[in-house]
C-alpha cells in the first residue's frame, strides 16, 4: 500500500512536471542546452513578470531534459505558489561532460576538495546558461528588476559565480550547498540579496565553504541571511525550499525574515 501511494505521488509529480515545457537553447558558440522553462497560469504578454533560474546539482546532469526536474522545483508547480507568485521559471540541463561553477575539483573524492578561482575561464554550460538567460529575458515578458536566482550543490556553486559574472542581472539570490570565490567577490556583488542554506553535517561539499561566503559578504555590508541546519547532510535543498517565507523573501525585497 505504501510502495503504492509513492508511486501514485511520483506520477502525480510528473504530470505536473509537464507543465515545464521542453526546449533546446543552441547557444551563439553552438552549444546545446537543453531546458524547461514554465509559464504563469494565463500568461500575459502585456504584462511582466519575474523571471526564477534554477540550477540543479551534479547528480542531474544528462541530455535527456528531464533529470533537471528531480528536486526542488515542486514549489513552483504548487498551485498557491503559482497564484500569489506568478513567475518564468527556466531550468537547464547540464550536460554529462560539464559543470556549471569554473571551480576545479575530482568528483570521486568525498568531501570534495574545491578550488575556486574565478579567473578560471567560464565553462561553456553557464556561458550558455548566461545567454539563455539574456535571451528569456529580451524576448518573453520579464520585469527586469525581478530576475532571481537559485541553485543546489553543484548549482549553488553556479548561482555564486552567475552572480559574481553578472552583477547587475539579479535582485535576489539563494545559493543552497554551494561555495564559490570569496575573495573575487566585491561591492559589484552588493547589488543582489543572498539566502543562503546549508547543512552543517554535509559529507559531500564542506561547510566551511558557504560559511567563506557568507563572511564575505558581510564584509561587504551585502544583504545576506544564512540558514544551517544542525545534522542535515547534503541535502539541505529539503529543508531550503520547505521554509515558508522562501519566495515571500524572493520575490519582496522589502521583506525581512528577522
Amino acid at each position: 500500500m505504501k510502495y503504492l501511494l509513492v508511486c501514485l505521488v511520483l506520477v502525480g509529480f510528473n504530470a505536473s512536471a509537464q507543465e515545464f515545457e521542453k526546449k533546446i537553447y543552441i547557444s551563439s558558440k553552438g552549444d546545446t542546452l537543453p531546458y524547461r522553462i514554465l509559464y504563469p497560469e494565463g500568461y500575459d504578454k502585456s504584462k511582466k513578470y519575474p523571471l526564477v533560474l534554477f540550477l540543479h546539482g551534479g547528480g542531474e546532469r544528462g541530455r535527456d531534459n528531464e533529470k533537471q526536474l528531480t528536486n526542488g522545483v515542486k514549489l513552483f508547480l504548487d498551485p498557491g505558489n503559482r497564484k500569489n507568485y506568478p513567475c518564468i521559471v527556466i531550468v537547464p540541463q547540464c550536460m554529462p561532460d560539464s559543470q556549471w561553477p569554473s571551480a576545479k575539483y575530482d568528483r570521486t573524492q568525498r568531501p570534495l576538495q574545491l578550488e575556486f578561482n574565478y579567473n578560471n575561464p567560464i565553462s561553456k554550460a553557464l556561458q550558455a546558461v548566461t545567454d539563455l538567460t539574456y535571451n528569456i529575458v529580451r524576448n518573453e515578458s520579464v520585469n527586469k528588476k525581478q530576475v532571481y536566482i537559485t541553485g543546489l550543490s553543484m548549482g549553488g556553486m553556479g548561482t555564486f559565480e552567475m552572480v559574481y559574472r553578472n552583477p547587475k542581472l539579479f535582485a535576489a539570490a539563494a545559493p543552497i550547498c554551494g561555495g564559490g570565490d570569496a575573495s573575487a567577490y566585491s561591492k559589484k556583488q552588493t547589488k543582489t540579496r543572498y539566502w543562503i542554506f546549508r547543512g552543517d553535517a554535509d559529507a559531500v561539499v564542506e561547510v566551511k565553504y558557504s560559511r567563506a561566503m557568507v563572511e564575505r559578504l558581510k564584509d561587504l555590508k551585502a544583504d545576506v541571511r544564512y540558514t544551517e541546519y544542525k545534522d542535515v547532510n547534503h541535502n539541505s535543498w529539503d529543508n531550503a525550499f520547505a521554509e515558508p517565507n522562501f519566495l515571500e523573501w524572493m520575490f519582496n525585497k522589502d521583506f525581512k525574515l528577522f
